[in-house]
């Protein structure tokens, strides 16, 4: 599964790269308007993900790394994330 969550990362970049291509050189008239919205979408979605497992993220060694990493990749960084494992402590 680590090959296919890499797989939509280099994706992900690659859209990244297309809007910014875009904002470097504008597409012709349907794609410079679409572009930009998608990217501006997507851009928030992240930001979402990155709100909601903000409280998850807190006992990571590197947190704003992780953050930076969802902001670019979403979900497929998440995926990639290990889960967190219950301590003996927290047993009652």
């Amino acid at each position: 599964m680590k090959v296919f969550w890499g797989l939509w990362k280099l994706l992900t970049l690659l859209f990244w790269a297309v809007v910014a291509v875009n904002w470097l050189m504008p597409f012709v008239f349907p794609l410079n308007l679409l572009v930009p919205a998608t990217g501006g979408l997507l851009a928030v979605l992240h930001l979402l993900e990155v709100l909601l497992c903000n409280r998850s993220l807190k006992g990571r060694a590197h947190p704003w790394r992780d953050r930076l990493k969802i902001v670019f990749f979403g979900v497929y960084h998440l995926q990639t994330i290990p889960a967190p494992t219950v301590s003996k402590a927290f047993h009652a």
